[in-house]
C-alpha cells in the first residue's frame, strides 16, 4: 500500500519532448507506481503513489522535466484515497 498518492497536472512544452518517459524512469527509479497520460490541452497528468520522500523528490523533478520541457506550471492533488496501481504505465 502506497504511503501518499499524488495527482499532478504539468503545464508547458511538455508533450513531444520524452515528458511522460522520463517522468516514467523517475518514478520508478523512485519505486513509485502511478501514471504519465497526456492530455488533449497540451497538459500531462501524473499519478504517483508510493512513499513520501518518493512523491515529493519525483513532484519536485515535475517542475523540471527532462531537456527540452519547458515546465511553466504544475499543479497538485494530495489524494487521502487512491487505489495505487501496481505498476508506472505512460499513456
Amino acid at each position: 500500500m502506497a504511503d501518499c498518492c499524488v495527482r499532478a497536472w504539468v503545464t508547458g512544452k511538455v508533450q513531444g519532448v520524452l515528458f511522460r518517459r522520463s517522468t516514467q524512469h523517475q518514478a520508478l527509479a523512485q519505486n513509485l507506481t502511478g501514471y504519465a497520460k497526456n492530455l488533449p490541452d497540451g497538459r500531462v497528468k501524473v499519478l504517483l503513489c508510493g512513499s513520501r520522500e518518493g512523491v515529493k523528490l519525483v513532484s519536485e523533478w515535475l517542475w523540471k522535466g527532462p531537456e527540452g520541457a519547458q515546465v511553466t506550471h504544475v499543479e497538485f492533488d494530495v489524494l487521502d484515497q487512491c487505489h495505487a496501481p501496481d505498476h508506472f504505465a505512460t499513456y
